[in-house]
């Protein structure tokens, strides 16, 4: 089979295609044919050697955690019902034409979905709606979300608003600024802009919009859908969703209402937001990280129903930006490094599936 590997840490062009024996799915395991491969920026910063402390890969390697496709073959012990099924899956090694992952892990891909889409919602769309139950987002909420153009970005929107929340958008640029306000973003910022944390502290302190019984979904997550803070702090956020990380993160926490919650969990900058857990403590602020999107499969494999049920009832719309065949990895990682791309990348395995 067909796979892009990772020959040595480097740039893009270190990601070759090579061909890999087929894998055969073990005792409890299913065999999946990937249909399309999910991809993040993460594993474009593992490629180059960051971050071995929290991702102790070493070259060669197949990268890439999440994949749609159908199972074809199942491995001792499992039921054999799973073959035919369309499915996600978190997965190691899901640059490929064909992996295997344990039979507890696929989740099926619901009817009206596409695994495009599905595969578009593997990682982003777990992350997001568990981000959202960590941080208790509930209606009347102001929730400002940071790199709000991303393909996690662009979820958080619409999962937030369904949550009856009043959401401010933070994005680059006029194309990208406009995507989150078609989105259903109630205000948009522009970080590029100078003054922008000034634009965002006026957005947080306007009154939330009048929202129509249509504008918010039930949701079926576990989360609260009651507003536990009370009236957010003029000008403040209820809850900071912050996916760039270093200054544009750290400028963000102090826009956070006392009380409030702060979640650092994406670094596309390099970094974390390197937030003052004491000050955060005396301001009674929540701190959130990486570590609180790191599921469990039982919760995992929840979320991933939730998200995949509602792409199926029209409520969730996953981004795509762009897509690559297999063969174009290394074009499809300098597409993601190069920062002008909106929501996400997906590799094309089986194009016309």
């Amino acid at each position: 089979m067909r796979a892009a590997q990772v020959k040595a840490f480097g740039g893009p062009e270190v990601l070759t295609t090579v061909e890999l024996p087929d894998p055969v799915p073990g005792p409890g395991e299913v065999l999946i044919e990937v249909a399309h491969t999910d991809t993040i920026f993460v594993e474009t910063q593992i490629r180059t050697g960051l971050f071995r402390a929290y991702f102790p890969v070493e070259p060669p390697y197949v990268p890439g955690g999440g994949v749609a496709g159908t199972v074809t073959a199942v491995g001792a012990g499992v039921d054999p019902a799973w073959v035919g099924r369309r499915v996600t899956s978190f997965v190691d090694g899901g640059y490929a034409e064909r992996v295997t992952a344990p039979a507890t892990a696929p989740t099926p891909v619901p009817d009206g979905v596409d695994l495009r889409t599905a595969a578009a919602l593997v990682h982003d769309g777990v992350t997001a709606a568990g981000l959202l139950e960590h941080t208790a987002v509930a209606a009347g909420d102001r929730v400002l979300i940071l790199g709000a153009s991303g393909g996690m970005g662009t979820l958080l929107i619409q999962l937030a608003r369904a949550r009856g929340a009043r959401v401010v958008a933070a994005a680059r640029g006029a194309r990208k600024s406009a995507l989150v306000r078609e989105l259903g973003a109630d205000a948009v910022v522009d970080v590029s802009e100078r003054d922008w944390v000034e634009r965002a502290r006026e957005a947080l302190g306007r009154p939330a919009p009048a929202r129509t019984p249509e504008d918010t979904a039930e949701d079926t997550t576990g989360g609260t859908t009651e507003n536990t803070a009370g009236d957010a702090a003029e000008g403040a956020a209820d809850v900071v969703l912050d996916g760039v990380g270093g200054e544009l993160g750290l400028a963000a926490f102090a826009l956070t209402a006392d009380g409030g919650r702060f979640s650092a969990h994406g670094a596309p900058t390099g970094g974390f937001a390197a937030v003052d857990a004491a000050e955060a403590e005396r301001r009674g602020v929540t701190l959130f990280g990486i570590g609180d999107v790191q599921f469990g499969e039982e919760r995992a494999r929840r979320l991933s129903a939730h998200v995949l049920a509602q792409a199926a009832a029209g409520r969730l719309r996953p981004v795509i930006g762009a897509r690559f065949p297999l063969t174009e990895a290394a074009a499809a990682h300098a597409a993601i490094e190069g920062r002008e791309l909106v929501g996400k990348v997906v590799l094309d395995v089986r194009p016309g599936v």
